[in-house]
């Protein structure tokens, strides 16, 4: 039996190596999806085994502090070193009885293996490692549904948070089991994508959520439903016969039926049995109570979906994408894609130390991402600097782009939040006084040409005298002419 001393090293020595394990994985540069994945769910592995190891380690100091056990396990029942030959000798006892005994190499313990592939085991190929939902069985699930009308798939990823259109009579027993899928595959697929994330809080803090707005009465809308939006059937349903009917007419000759009159006869004693055996209930128990409590566990399914949904916003969108996408491609194709997807490798946004550019003179990048020559940087003249008042002082680099921008958005924004409009006589116009200015001279030419233009044009009256436009227009306004 091991001592008390050696339980303690071995557990900060696994600590120890958990941590280094961490830092291995953090270490490597895994630029594929998938390597990535199976990174984060490693070394979430190890945080949780490293908190399960520092909880023993806590209940052991805990409990020696209390009981004094660190102190008899050092002295025993005579000194230190009678206790410390003790056990040296129990060591020595042990090897001498197992002498082939195999020794672990701990060093192993926690590496990768090569072959080992776990990631591939949590996804599904739909879900291409967490790219994707699979959302097929659900699907199927909600297309079962009585009273429903069938969806396509695209659709239904548009539709399956959509709760406030779903009507009362579709919520039965069946749509509370589709509920408790749809909110378990979302969380298991978060959890899944996003294994180095705080799941209990999320969690908590959606329910805390819920709480409050159940409290204000803000979720009203999802126990009494909005319009129909189409995707739910709208036929005349029979309660006593548990049957939908297209057209009005048909429903009311079954009315009539032998069929229909002994399924209602049926239900109506089934109804009297249920209200005898509810009034033989506690007398404290309010079925109004029952009823809003069943509501409050359905709103609150419905609540957590759309609040998955929600985290989850850009997957589902992919996921529609990749579906209108996947319906135009052939086997062939898609097979392809589905080899080329292993290898993709994602963007990686910081750049190494060794590969970064140097630029000691600030030129311009070209189209490969270097900087351009310092020959062609000084032929362009793009050292020379052009400000623009009008731009807000924007600042133009080269005389290319300081003639290009004057028909540019900021350029006739800044014009027209002067209250000017712009043309090409107000290029090489860069001060806003100067603009202001131009802008006046214009307006008060335009005037002057207007008012000419008037008194060019002569009008003649019945009498034969001749005056211009405008005298002659007031004299028939004043009724002279």
């Amino acid at each position: 039996m091991e001592s008390l001393l050696e339980r303690q090293r071995a557990l900060h020595e696994d600590i120890e190596r958990l941590e280094q394990a961490i830092a291995d994985r953090l270490a490597q540069d895994n630029k594929k999806i998938k390597d990535r994945l199976s990174q984060e769910h490693d070394v979430a592995k190890f945080l949780d085994k490293i908190a399960e190891q520092s909880k023993k380690l806590l209940d052991i100091y805990m409990n020696e502090d209390k009981t004094g056990l660190r102190n008899e396990t050092l002295t025993g029942s005579g000194s230190e070193f009678e206790e410390f030959y003790r056990q040296l000798r129990d060591i020595k006892e042990f090897h001498r009885r197992y002498p082939n005994e195999r020794v672990e190499n701990f060093e192993e313990l926690y590496k990768k293996s090569p072959d080992e592939d776990e990631i591939s085991k949590i996804f599904s190929g739909e879900e291409n490692y967490g790219r994707f939902f699979d959302l097929n069985v659900l699907h199927e699930q909600w297309l079962n549904l009585k009273g429903v009308k069938y969806i396509s798939y695209t659709k239904y990823l548009d539709f399956y948070d959509k709760f406030s259109s779903i009507h009362p009579r579709i919520k039965n027993e069946n749509y509370f089991k589709y509920l408790v899928n749809l909110e378990s595959y979302l969380e298991s697929f978060y959890k899944r994508i996003n294994p180095l994330e705080d799941h209990d809080k999320i969690i908590s803090g959606i329910e805390a959520d819920f709480e409050k707005e159940w409290s204000s009465g803000k979720l009203l809308e999802l126990i009494v439903p909005m319009v129909n939006t189409g995707l739910i059937s709208e036929d005349i349903f029979c309660d006593a016969c548990n049957k939908n009917y297209s057209k009005k007419t048909v429903y009311e000759a079954h009315l009539t039926s032998k069929k229909h009159k002994k399924a209602e006869q049926a239900k109506k004693d089934e109804d009297k049995n249920e209200k005898k055996i509810n009034n033989e209930k506690d007398e404290h128990q309010s079925l109004p109570k029952i009823d809003l409590l069943k509501k409050r566990i359905l709103v609150k399914k419905e609540y957590f979906i759309q609040r998955l949904s929600l985290l989850l916003n850009s997957e589902r969108e992919a996921t529609k994408r990749n579906v209108v996408r996947k319906q135009t491609l052939t086997d062939r194709e898609r097979q392809a894609e589905l080899e080329a997807a292993e290898n993709e490798e994602t963007i990686i946004e910081e750049i190494k130390e060794d590969d970064r550019i140097w630029n000691p003179l600030k030129l311009p990048l070209g189209w490969d991402g270097k900087p351009i020559p310092y020959w062609l940087w000084k032929l362009h003249g793009l050292g020379v600097e052009y400000p623009c008042e009008i731009c807000g002082n924007f600042i133009y680099m080269g005389r290319k782009a300081f003639d290009k921008h004057f028909m540019e958005w900021r350029h006739v924004h800044g014009l027209r939040c002067l209250g000017i409009q712009n043309s090409i006589l107000f290029k090489e116009i860069t001060g806003i006084d100067d603009a202001l200015a131009l802008w006046e001279k214009l307006k008060s030419d335009k005037k002057n040409s207007d008012r000419l233009l008037e008194s060019t044009i002569e009008m003649e009256d019945d009498q034969g005298n001749v005056m211009s436009e405008k005298v002659y227009n007031d004299l028939k306004n004043q009724g002279l002419l």
